[in-house]
């Protein structure tokens, strides 16, 4: 499975990667547009932490054993067969925020905006590479891929 690394001594905090991601899941895929004309105002799929000199990227895991997997009572958190990722289905999801609440690593975001759903990473899967990844001036945030057995 394709996983995205974050190396936080590399990571200078610009937050270009929530920019990025935030027009990747945009309607219009346009950064005036998306910042400043969308109704609902698209959201980030990945957070960019600071604490004092250290600043990192922070987005789903796609955890093996995952415990949002687990907690959706609806069936909309679910594993893409084809990549492996934890993805969800935006039109099952009905807001009762677990997943939110046992995702170990704090990712999965509120979108109370738009139509009440989870928001997570989804590793942009219409893209060649995730638009964070591609992206990054520093390379901090870079995806790994494994080898296929």
């Amino acid at each position: 499975m394709d996983k995205i690394l974050i190396k936080e001594e590399y990571c200078m905090g610009c937050r270009l990667c929530e920019v990025y991601c935030l027009v990747q899941h945009s309607k219009t895929k346009n950064i005036i547009k998306a910042y400043k004309g969308e109704y609902p105002k698209p959201v980030s799929r990945i957070i960019v932490e600071e604490k004092g000199y250290v600043s990192f990227a922070l987005q789903c895991r796609h955890c093996e054993d995952a415990p949002c997997l687990d907690a959706c009572m609806s069936g909309a958190m679910y594993r893409d067969e084809k990549t492996n990722a934890v993805l969800c289905d935006e039109k099952k999801c009905v807001a009762c925020w677990m997943c939110v609440m046992t995702c170990p690593f704090g990712v999965i975001s509120r979108n109370i905006d738009d139509k009440k759903i989870a928001s997570k990473c989804d590793l942009c899967a219409n893209e060649e590479e995730p638009v964070c990844v591609k992206n990054c001036p520093n390379e901090a945030i870079v995806m790994v891929r494994e080898k296929k057995k």
